[in-house]
């Protein structure tokens, strides 16, 4: 299959690796000379080029672009494609970023990806990122059947256990688990910085461990993907934002009122309901 990928950076570099280690030809797609001459060293593709003219023969696009640029994207990609091509995105927010490309693209499918690393760009890309990660796909009622097997199928040739779900749901779901993680890690590392007693401060960095590191990990990514999140996401974010801040309330409420009994159960509660998020393996979609 020719595969086009606009957009070499960590997930479409990953994409091409893997892809073309599939058998697949892969034609890329950047905005500077020197990242095409990059990927093809590199073995991210086979061919590389500025001009999305030079994806008119490809059967698949991935849209590898920030959120922003997904619409626009499509929109000029129309001019150059087939009808029988199908466009899909890695976007982490699907619900007005689906409908709007579909408007221009009715073969368009929503995919995400759910893999990453703090380390952004081509050089970041590695094979095997998708291993048992969470390939999530958000077709519209009409979008064609056979576009979202093929963006299916193409996902788990990398490795990825695939699901399939309404855009407003995902939208919901990811508010939660990566988005909402962004803007706590964030504001976590924030918090720290304004500790007014240099010394504390001082040694606040150097006696930070494991637990830091971990909590402080999505805070300390891309600034502009954690932007998107929060544009083109708002409603859920604010929404899982105010849950967390309940939360928040409550464990404050708890320790000025010496509730250690409250405090205790909350723990245990969060003990337990840990490993449904972190330590089981995704499963295949049954439906």
């Amino acid at each position: 299959m020719k595969i086009g990928i606009v957009g070499l950076g960590l997930i479409g570099g990953s994409l091409g690796l893997d892809l073309r280690r599939q058998g697949h030809w892969v034609a890329g797609v950047a905005r500077r000379p020197q990242l095409c001459e990059a990927a093809v060293a590199h073995q991210v593709a086979d061919q590389a080029s500025c001009n999305l003219s030079s994806l008119a023969d490809v059967d698949v696009v991935f849209v590898c672009t920030p959120i922003a640029a997904i619409e626009p994207t499509v929109v000029e990609l129309v001019a150059h494609l087939r009808s029988s091509t199908i466009i899909t995105d890695v976007g982490s927010v699907k619900g007005s970023v689906v409908v709007a490309a579909t408007r221009h693209w009715p073969r368009f499918v929503g995919g995400h990806p759910m893999a990453g690393k703090t380390q952004s760009g081509l050089m970041a890309a590695q094979p095997q990122l998708f291993v048992q990660r969470a390939y999530v796909l958000t077709p519209l009622e009409i979008t064609p059947l056979d576009a979202v097997d093929t963006v299916a199928a193409l996902a788990e040739q990398v490795g990825a256990v695939v699901y399939r779900c309404a855009p407003t749901v995902h939208d919901q779901a990811v508010a939660w688990i990566s988005h909402l993680p962004v803007m706590v890690s964030s504001s976590l590392i924030r918090a720290c910085c304004q500790e007014p007693d240099p010394t504390v401060l001082t040694l606040a960095q150097r006696f930070a461990s494991s637990g830091f590191r971990d909590t402080s990990r999505v805070g300390g990514g891309v600034p502009e993907l954690g932007l998107m999140m929060a544009r083109f996401n708002r409603q859920e974010l604010l929404r899982s934002l105010q849950g967390y801040r309940q939360q928040l309330d409550a464990v404050m409420d708890w320790i000025e009122t010496e509730n250690w009994p409250a405090l205790e159960q909350h723990l245990h509660q969060t003990q337990r309901a840990r490993p449904a998020f972190v330590e089981e393996k995704p499963q295949s979609d049954p439906s």
